[in-house]
């Protein structure tokens, strides 16, 4: 057998490793108020991932509707997209809103129903959004969230996730979305002790009123937690999407926040 033929053989043979891309965003105030200029950009933004995770779908005022022109719009990129959208959220305290995934059908699958979290629904204002997917015969399951903002101490209910691996382990969890809080609080040292580790670190996610001398990125309150036996991670990285606008005022028109994202394979 000659060397070419015996590289190609080997290249065909070697094993492949299960990737997913993985994307995060806090889309403020999706719903009706999105133009569909808007709901382009947005698309365009999202057609290069798998899946999808989105916290701040209103929970009225066309949110369901508009995750499904989102879907719709990202049909038109050359991939197949499906959706999960979750009901309100419990909160009567604070604002409720709902959640979504999306997914290209071709790269993974969903497993069972998405659900809300019942445990901690009176502890934490907007419950977690779960969905279990599986790709190349292993399965992981996002624990999408958006706690409440700053201001009302986010810690206050984050306290609590140091239960769900517990409460679900069976499941490879990993905890996506607007945390209102910076991985480097103690908050999360319980979840650390266990084996998770943050995506970022020391990354600011969400968006000034303005930029001052080009720093136009404000808080880190955007993460993705892992259990790192479980889970490699590949690449990481944000999307600086307000750099396509001319002025900060028309990106937030977008979000306020940025997107945040991870390649990863299996265990």
């Amino acid at each position: 057998m000659t060397k070419p033929l015996l590289f190609l053989l080997l290249f065909l043979t070697a094993p492949t490793f299960a990737q997913v891309k993985l994307l995060s965003w806090n889309i403020e105030n999706l719903g009706k108020s999105k133009s569909d200029s808007e709901i382009g950009f947005i698309a365009n933004t999202l057609k290069d991932y798998d899946i999808i995770v989105i916290q701040e779908v209103v929970a009225g005022d066309g949110g369901v509707q508009t995750v499904a022109k989102l879907a719709d719009e990202l049909n038109r990129k050359g991939n197949k997209w499906d959706y999960a959208i979750s009901n309100p959220t419990s909160s009567s305290a604070y604002k409720t809103e709902r959640y979504a995934f999306l997914w290209k059908t071709s790269k993974v699958k969903k497993i069972g129903n998405a659900w809300l979290e019942k445990k901690y629904h009176l502890e934490i204002d907007r419950e977690p959004f779960y969905s279990t997917f599986e790709y190349a015969n292993k399965t992981f399951t996002v624990a999408n969230f958006h706690a409440i903002t700053k201001s009302k101490q986010p810690e206050t209910e984050i306290k609590f996730f140091k239960f769900l691996p517990a409460a679900y382990p069976n499941l490879n969890l990993i905890f996506v979305g607007d945390f209102n809080c910076p991985q480097s609080h103690t908050v999360f040292n319980p979840l650390r002790k266990m084996g998770y580790t943050s995506v970022l670190v020391n990354q600011k996610t969400s968006l000034k009123k303005g930029c001052v001398a080009g720093n136009c990125l404000a808080s880190e309150f955007d993460n993705i937690f892992y259990k790192t036996t479980k889970i490699k991670v590949l690449n990481t990285g944000v999307i600086h999407f307000y750099t396509n606008f001319n002025t900060l005022e028309q990106a937030r028109k977008i979000s306020d926040h940025i997107p945040i994202w991870i390649e990863f394979s299996l265990n």
